[in-house]
């Protein structure tokens, strides 16, 4: 009978208690890679030499893994020369070798075992984590905030959850084949049967699919142009329409509409919720705000308060948030709620870290939507960042925006799968009213008859899909957008 591998005393051993480890996979696994150095690539896709509890064993899977990319062999004996000679008394490097690969067990068990030594050095890792939380809550400075605490005690959850998976990879078309029948399946089921989530505006989806998931989506414009009550709007449809069910492992699963988190960076919660009321009730947000209404009126927006208190739609208003901040709060809301349309109103209102906004605006801005586009993949959600345009627009006499006009930065362009404008002709055409009795007045009042209460969104770039120009119907009054007859819409035009 063969004796047992030589005894390593652990690593990080401590008196009273040793972390999460099983050495004796970690051996199986080396001496399975030794006798097949096919076993490597069975593992090699989520397991790193950190993941290894032992020093030595992270050692030699490095240089097993250094030799096998290079399109060498890895052998006991092409291993020995790169390792240190001496390991623990009594034993050789070149015996210790010798015997992982004599005590190795077949190939199909190496990824059960890199499984195993990926999940201890998981925990291990939660373990370190939480001790750091412990001895910051203990010496925390004056800056450092129990909120500060929390958002980056976070923020390390979900790094080490995302670096913790060990699915991913290649994939068998297949298998991608399903996954798409399976998103035509939802889509067909779905409101407006579209891919990603319906905003309520028919020819807007009609052109976009919908919301689709991990995009993020500026929807920018001048001020006074509507773009807060276009996604104020969008939020509003989606979190109405939600409908969920629960699947069998417990979950709670989105099959149509949407939950939706908005942060406010601008308006109260309060102005946003008025806003929404006078959309939903017909009667005008400045009626609301002084008390001009009747009674008829009064429960008419009894009964839609009612209504709206019923919807998903979550709110943070808080002021001078960082991106990082944001994202935490996100987190927070995916986990405890769930999470299928994040709305920013609006991006340049974000700050970035210190050291970026040190250095200038664009830095900054270029550091905010690269984090907003990865937060939309982690989340797996749409995320509409609604953005500011620059006075460059004012100066032309085509007020129509352009890609060249958001501010502070080109990478809300890069970015961005989806860019939006939003324009009113209307707008521009008030503040030239001719003088009363002219021929020019006549004209001017002909021109205000046909472009009043008309908006266009312009779809300016879409990595999935057509840009071209839907035009709405804007209800000034109500801050409320709707859908005109097709007849009225403008020719798309494919890139």
């Amino acid at each position: 009978m063969a004796e047992p591998l030589p005894f390593i005393r652990p690593a990080e051993e401590k008196s009273f208690r040793l972390a999460p480890h099983n050495v004796e996979a970690e051996q199986a696994l080396l001496g399975a890679i030794l006798v097949n150095n096919e076993a490597f690539y069975r593992v090699s896709d989520f397991l790193d030499p950190l993941h290894f509890y032992e020093p030595i064993h992270r050692e030699i899977y490095e240089i097993c893994a250094k030799i096998i990319r290079a399109g060498k062999v890895a052998t006991p004996i092409t291993l020995k020369t790169f390792l240190p000679d001496n390991l623990i008394a009594d034993v050789t490097m070149s015996q210790y070798l010798a015997r992982l690969a004599q005590e190795a067990t077949t190939v199909i068990n190496a990824a059960d075992f890199g499984r195993a030594v990926h999940d201890l050095a998981i925990r291990r890792q939660l373990i370190l984590i939480g001790e750091e939380m412990t001895a910051t809550a203990y010496e925390a400075d004056v800056e450092t905030t129990p909120v500060k605490q929390i958002e980056e005690a976070e923020k390390s959850l979900f790094e080490l959850a995302e670096k913790g998976r060990y699915d991913g990879g290649f994939q068998d078309f297949n298998s991608a084949l399903k996954d798409a029948i399976a998103m035509a399946g939802e889509a067909y089921s779905r409101d407006g049967s579209l891919s990603g989530t319906a905003t309520g505006l028919t020819d807007l989806d009609r052109l976009m699919g919908g919301l689709q998931r991990s995009d993020l989506i500026i929807l920018a414009a001048r001020p006074a142009m509507g773009k807060t009550s276009l996604a104020t709007n969008i939020a509003f449809h989606v979190a109405k329409t939600w409908r969920g069910d629960v699947t069998p492992d417990g979950h709670r699963k989105t099959v149509d509409g949407g939950i939706v988190g908005f942060f406010s960076l601008e308006m109260s919660a309060e102005q946003l919720a008025t806003r929404i009321l006078a959309e939903q009730s017909g009667i005008s947000s400045s009626d609301i705000r002084r008390g001009n209404i009747h009674e008829s009126q009064f429960g008419r927006l009894v009964d839609v308060s009612n209504l709206l208190a019923q919807i998903p739609l979550y709110i943070d208003d808080s002021g001078g948030l960082s991106v990082g901040q944001l994202a935490a709060r996100a987190r927070r809301l995916k986990r405890q709620k769930g999470l299928d349309l994040l709305i920013i109103d609006y991006v340049q209102l974000l700050s970035g870290s210190s050291r970026k906004a040190n250095e200038n605006r664009v830095q900054e801005l270029t550091e905010i939507t690269t984090k907003l586009k990865a937060l939309a993949k982690e989340l797996e959600v749409p995320i509409i960042g609604v953005a500011q345009l620059s006075r460059a627009v004012e100066s032309r006499d085509d007020k129509h925006p352009q890609l060249a006009d958001l501010r502070d930065s080109g990478s809300i362009e890069q970015d961005a799968d989806v860019v939006l404008f939003v324009y009113r002709e209307e707008y521009y055409l008030k503040n030239k009213e001719p003088r009363e009795g002219t021929p020019e007045h006549l004209a001017w009042q002909a021109e205000m008859e046909m472009v009043h209460g008309r908006a266009e969104v312009i779809i300016s770039k879409q990595r999935h899909g057509p840009t071209g120009t839907v035009q709405l119907q804007f209800e000034a009054n109500l801050t409320r957008f709707s859908n005109l007859a097709h007849s009225d819409y403008l020719p798309e035009r494919q890139e």
